[in-house]
């Protein structure tokens, strides 16, 4: 594969913190990397880095001439006042004017997102719908190398099954910060991780995310061992340097100088393993013997004219994980608030154990006083606090969520949202839990953070009902899983492939956006041109071998070697569903060029 771009020797600063120094490594088409880390680790200051988006203190960055670069951040700015057809007009007049293939692509990809209003202005769209819109641009501007910062935030669980989909068939390499460990699994073949805890400061492994664990176990451990070997090492040495050897001859000054260099090598090595910290998570249970904890029966509740669930049952047990999977607004959180007491159902009832223990995660982080700091929040009433029957003194407790003394009188506004998210964790722990509801918890956790929560919930003895994007952790330690739909309704699933499968899309509107292209661009499109005469030749061709391929697939998803397998079945459905909007924008771009031509005066 060609080498698209080369990083040599990065390094970068702010003040007298040093992110990372000399991170050399290249890019080469058809890559698909993955960039994780702790947060504050440097990831996103790296990838602007590698995007030439800002300039190392030291190193160089060499992007090959002809190849494009694209830059996704985390928060995409728009112009106020523009239109969603707006942005997708001007971005495909400077980047597809030309190129009616690309123009083709684009139109689309535009319709496979199908935007509920593409009139609407950007700045009354919810976060979801700007990321998408944000990536939709970003692949119409044609990239060869695209950098991506967590591409998932704000994005549903739809909307994050489409951006894999869209990543698994891209034909451009790129590079992608995230925390979402199935995504990593599912998109990426080359891992790189910035941290302390390594030589060098990174590690890169060439294979998706479940390779890079493997492969990270077994540099850590070894790590481990080292560091063991060189201590028994440097106690030996040091007792021959107690003996006060005299330096006169070769051999002396030799072992003398080895014992110097073999001491600073156990520090480093020390050093580098200490640094491999983990958040100590352990929730505690009550250990109560009650196999019926909480009992819903015939749970309803409505929200205007649409019904969220009805006639929904189910039983909490100890040691049981009951997944929540849908989309945002589907009804998750409010069944939660409902088994807790904080809101009533239209319908049904819901039954605790006597002197149940109830603990609510909630994923608004409202209820965090901004001024209020850090000692304060992980400690409210003294210097410690008290710990599975034990008191702990607040610098300890600090420690086992990552927090260092010299943060602890910090308020909580300058916290980022991970370490916001880990003093609401701290604040669950401390609570004695029959039943633990969480409502997104994995929001702003890095993926450290992710792993020791799925370890301490696999741990947990009483119940959970865990409501959340993270897909890796929801199919991990779920035993059970109710699926939400978008038009109402709940259903048991299996898997998220499954609720996936079920989920009704929304309706495709037919033609929308190259109505609205028309009137936001009607000088570009008085005329037939000869570009749109060629375009015309061609797409009849074009709908005849999309039909063809429909088809296959079709035949493939009736074929019963492949229906008895999901996992081939869900590929297969994919498949069709793609190749059949493929069939549907080219018959509405057919429209659109007759009707240009016929509004032109041109003759057949």
């Amino acid at each position: 594969m060609s080498l698209i771009a080369q990083y040599k020797g990065l390094g970068k600063s702010y003040g007298a913190r040093t992110l990372f120094t000399d991170i050399s490594m290249n890019i080469h088409e058809g890559d698909r990397i993955g960039l994780i880390g702790t947060n504050g680790a440097g990831k996103s200051t790296l990838l602007k880095l590698f995007a030439e988006v800002s300039t190392p203190d030291a190193g160089e960055v060499v992007i090959k001439k002809g190849y494009r670069a694209v830059y996704l951040p985390q928060e995409s700015q728009f112009e106020a006042g523009k239109t969603v057809s707006g942005l997708i007009d001007e971005t495909l007049d400077a980047f597809c004017a030309e190129d009616a293939e690309a123009f083709g692509k684009a139109w689309q990809l535009i319709g496979q997102v199908a935007f509920p209003d593409v009139s609407a202005q950007v700045q009354t769209l919810s976060g979801g719908w700007k990321k998408r819109l944000a990536v939709v641009l970003a692949l119409i501007k044609k990239p060869d190398l695209l950098f991506l910062d967590e591409p998932t935030n704000h994005l549903d669980l739809s909307g994050i099954l489409w951006l894999e989909s869209l990543l698994k068939r891209a034909d451009f390499s790129y590079v992608m910060i995230t925390h979402d460990r199935a995504l990593l699994s599912n998109v990426t073949d080359k891992t790189v991780e910035l941290g302390t805890q390594y030589p060098g400061g990174y590690l890169r492994i060439e294979g998706n995310y479940k390779e890079f664990l493997r492969r990270r176990d077994e540099l850590l451990e070894s790590q481990l061992k080292q560091e063991s070997a060189l201590a028994t090492v440097m106690r030996r040495e040091k007792d021959w340097l107690a003996r006060s050897p005299k330096a006169r001859t070769t051999k002396a000054q030799f072992r003398i100088d080895n014992a110097k260099r073999m001491e600073e090598e156990l520090a480093d090595v020390r050093s580098r393993n200490r640094n491999n910290r983990e958040m100590d998570l352990d929730f505690t249970s009550t250990q109560r013997k009650t196999r019926k904890l909480v009992t819903a029966k015939r749970l309803a509740r409505h929200l205007d004219d649409r019904t969220l669930f009805d006639e929904l049952s189910f039983v909490l047990s100890p040691g049981t994980c009951m997944g929540l999977v849908g989309n945002n607004g589907t009804g998750k959180s409010t069944l939660m608030r409902l088994l807790c007491g904080k809101d009533s159902p239209d319908g049904g009832s819901v039954r605790e154990a006597e002197g149940l223990h109830i603990v609510h995660f909630e994923q608004e982080r409202d209820s965090l006083d901004p001024e209020m700091s850090l000692r304060k929040a992980l400690s409210p009433d003294s210097d410690s606090v008290l710990y599975r029957g034990r008191p702990l003194h607040v610098v300890t407790w600090a420690k086992k969520f990552l927090f260092t003394p010299d943060q602890l009188d910090l308020p909580l506004g300058r916290l980022s949202g991970g370490e916001k998210a880990r003093v609401l964790l701290a604040h669950l722990m401390r609570q004695p839990a029959d039943v633990l509801l969480l409502d997104e918890p994995t929001n702003d956790l890095d993926i450290p953070s992710l792993e020791m929560l799925e370890e301490s919930l696999q741990e947990f003895q009483g119940a959970v009902v865990l409501a959340s994007h993270d897909r890796y952790l929801v199919e991990t330690i779920s035993t059970s899983m109710l699926g939400f739909l978008d038009a109402g309704g709940v259903f048991p699933c299996s898997s998220i492939d499954q609720w996936a499968r079920e989920n009704s899309p929304a309706p495709v509107q037919k033609k929308a956006v190259p109505e609205k292209r028309s009137k936001q661009t009607t000088k570009a499109k008085k005329k037939f041109t000869n570009k749109h005469k060629y375009e015309l030749e061609q797409i009849e061709a074009k709908i005849l071998e999309a039909e063809d391929k429909a088809a296959l697939h079709e035949a493939r998803v009736n074929d019963s070697s492949i229906a008895s397998d999901p996992a081939a079945l869900q590929e297969a459905c994919e498949l069709l569903g793609a190749v059949q909007k493929e069939v549907e924008t080219l018959y509405g771009r057919w429209e659109e060029l007759e009707e240009l031509k016929a509004a032109d005066g041109v003759e057949s």
